[in-house]
């Protein structure tokens, strides 16, 4: 079936439905063919499992991230020839056809800062500026402006070599690390994967090394005008708050060489001591590839040798990311085991076959000894009495956890066969949860009350990922948890949380999904939370919730939403079906009631039609924001417990006669 003919709408659907249904059940009984389409994945899913009892898939970004581990090569003079041909290869194939740059997402359009990159790691790879490839690269980044249009983090990697001057990137002085806790700027006042990419820049844009470069590779012809000639590299939104911001820019520049230089070192040694206190060992400074970058780069421009312990194991942190299959390699740019361990035992769970219900159990003991209880984190800031009780995303991130996978976790161990034995852990996850609850009673990813939103608006911030403000689909996690359990002394903090969810519902009844592609995502999860917090399928949210999902189906029986959802003008375009957001939104539909509807069955036809040989599913689609319209993630994953988990969940709901 072509993509257009997947993504029409519902008219006279109900026809095709039926014929789809009668050619199945003409071959199978469909009771027997649903057992067995739940078998055989689970299977798979189990064979997936770590002898340790985790799940890891892999998490794959756009070509920024191999193309930036092949200028760190570059930068270090550290390179790994035979790696850095493979990711070549990769980066290569990853150039779209129909606009000759390379896209943020599958399938997505041209960007111009990804592609600024690419062209870049290509041509230090070796690769002519005249080979095919890339002269139709060069005349796309050329026709969209060239590199000086690029964004700030690109900008910032070209200034590192030499490609253009240092005063075409934000002024971000190591002096930041001195500013004090009521200043309108403050590391505390940002979010964790800003602060941990920013404090090793500072060092990094405030000694202005020039990478070792070592085959002396330019790219000039990415310019419309000589980059010491360019007069505008700072494009902002013309509001009086981006002037104000480009103003103090100005003026900082102006006063830096009168910075003594007692207070620059006291200010170098402040951002070292924070780095090297969140190294994190061989899982990296916040456990992401950009900030493990920097750190390490940082380390080399301060004079820590190769063979100095913490430099070589920053090293080493960031060679775990990659991805190499024969012929081509890939970098991560962090790695997902608790959030695939957490829903894979979700999926395990619903359905209830005695074996996978032990090897949840296996999960979760692995998972019980990852939570972070008395260690230090950033979180502290704003909470200093509150006791620990989270999960990082990451095999280990203590600084960091985060409260969608505390509450996935503790969610997965509160329905689990074993769940007193994970009585502690859950109430300590439970207290956590409440006491990182936002004023406006909803719940962020790492922090409380992180709205500052003037600083979007400063230089630095064009990416417009700085803050970690409260989002629908967290705070539905983490509601859904605090019903489920339903301790009395959760029950303000879960009306809180009912209350935001009602506010965030969009006209057309969707939520918008913050860390999953996109309302089909965010819609699911408050549907969960609003169903679990005892709204029945007649309550107005919950029933416009669920007729948004109805009425995104697909002729095809499944649902899709592209990446291009998160851009002003395209928030409604449909996009061919994949197997997660099938899954997805048969989730949220079973939750609101609606699991013997026609569109519900129509939906599981759709799965059982496309699982795949191997048990599971597959999808290129690219599944999850890491930032709006900056950064997207393909979480593999997807693909292996989530159509699981619907078809699990409904066949528990529809042979227990709960359906409505």
């Amino acid at each position: 079936m072509s993509p257009k003919s997947q993504v029409q709408p519902a008219v006279g659907r109900v026809e095709a439905r039926a014929d789809v249904r009668a050619r199945i059940l003409t071959k199978l009984d469909y009771k027997m063919l649903l057992d067995r389409g739940i078998a055989v994945a689970r299977d798979a899913l189990l064979e997936r499992q770590n002898e340790e009892g985790y799940f890891v898939f892999e998490l794959e970004a756009d070509c920024t991230i191999p193309s930036e581990y092949i200028m760190m090569m570059h930068f270090q003079d550290e390179i790994d020839a035979p790696l850095e041909q493979k990711l070549a290869v990769y980066i290569r194939a990853q150039q779209a056809a129909a606009h000759g740059g390379w896209p943020l997402y599958h399938g997505g359009p041209f960007n111009l800062s990804c592609s600024v990159k690419a062209y870049y790691a290509l041509k230090l790879a070796g690769d002519s500026g005249e080979a095919p490839h890339m002269v139709r690269a060069r005349a796309a980044i050329l026709e969209h402006g060239g590199a000086a249009r690029a964004n700030v983090f690109t900008r910032i990697a070209l200034a590192l070599f030499g490609q253009l001057p240092w005063r075409g990137v934000p002024y971000i002085p190591v002096e930041i690390m001195l500013l004090p806790g009521w200043f309108p700027f403050h590391l505390d006042r940002v979010a964790y994967w800003s602060r941990t990419v920013m404090v090793p820049l500072f060092i990094l844009c405030t000694r202005k090394p020039l990478a070792k470069n070592p085959r002396a590779v330019h790219i000039p012809e990415l310019f419309k005008v000589p980059p010491d000639e360019e007069p505008h590299y700072f494009r902002g939104d013309g509001g009086w708050l981006n002037v104000a911001f480009r103003a103090l820019d100005r003026v900082g520049r102006l006063l830096d060489p009168l910075i003594p230089n007692r207070m620059r070192a006291r200010a170098t040694r402040l951002a070292l001591d924070w780095t090297l206190e969140r190294l994190n060992g061989e899982d990296g400074l916040g456990a992401i590839f950009p900030a493990m970058v920097n750190a390490l780069e940082a380390m080399t421009i301060l004079g820590f040798p190769p063979d100095e312990p913490r430099r070589a194991t920053a090293k080493r942190a960031l060679e775990k990311l990659l991805v190499v299959n024969g012929a081509s390699a890939y970098c991560q740019p962090c790695v997902s085991p608790v959030w695939d361990t957490a829903l894979a035992c979700l999926a395990l769970q619903d359905t209830g076959d005695v074996g996978a219900q032990a090897a949840s159990v296996r999960a979760l003991d692995w998972l019980r000894s990852k939570q972070l209880l008395d260690e230090p984190g950033d979180w502290r800031v704003s909470r200093p009495t509150l006791a620990g009780g989270g999960w990082a995303f990451q095999f280990a991130n203590p600084h960091y956890p985060d409260l969608d996978d505390t509450a996935v976790v503790a969610w997965s161990m509160h329905q689990s066969p074993q769940a007193a034995s994970y009585r502690h852990s859950i109430g300590r996850a439970l207290d956590w949860l409440v006491g990182m609850q936002s004023v406006n009673g909803g719940f962020a990813a790492f922090d409380v009350d992180n709205t500052h939103y003037y600083l979007n608006h400063i230089p630095f911030a064009d990416h417009g990922a700085l803050l970690d403000p409260p989002t629908s689909d967290v705070t539905a996690r983490v509601a859904t948890l605090l019903a489920r359990v339903g301790r009395p002394e959760d029950r303000a903090a879960l009306e809180r949380a009912v209350a935001y969810l009602r506010a965030e519902q969009e006209p057309d009844g969707a939520w918008f999904g913050r860390w999953g592609t996109n309302f089909i995502y965010g819609t699911w999860s408050a549907l969960v939370a609003l169903t679990n917090a005892g709204l029945g399928p007649h309550d107005p949210t919950v029933r416009r919730g669920a007729d948004w999902l109805a009425s995104r189906q697909n002729s095809d029986g499944g649902w899709g939403e592209g990446n291009d959802t998160y851009y002003a003008g395209h928030t409604r375009e449909r996009a061919p079906s994949t197997p997660f957001q099938t899954a997805w939104a048969l989730l949220g539909l079973i939750a609101a009631g609606r699991a013997a509807s026609d569109c519900v069955q129509t939906g599981i036809d759709y799965l059982l039609r496309n699982q795949s040989t191997d048990g599971l599913w597959s999808d290129p689609a690219f599944t999850a924001p890491g930032f709006p319209r900056v950064f997207y993630l393909r979480y593999h994953g997807y693909c292996a417990y989530f159509p699981l988990w619907a078809l699990a969940a409904y066949r528990k709901v529809t042979r227990s006669g709960a359906s409505h």
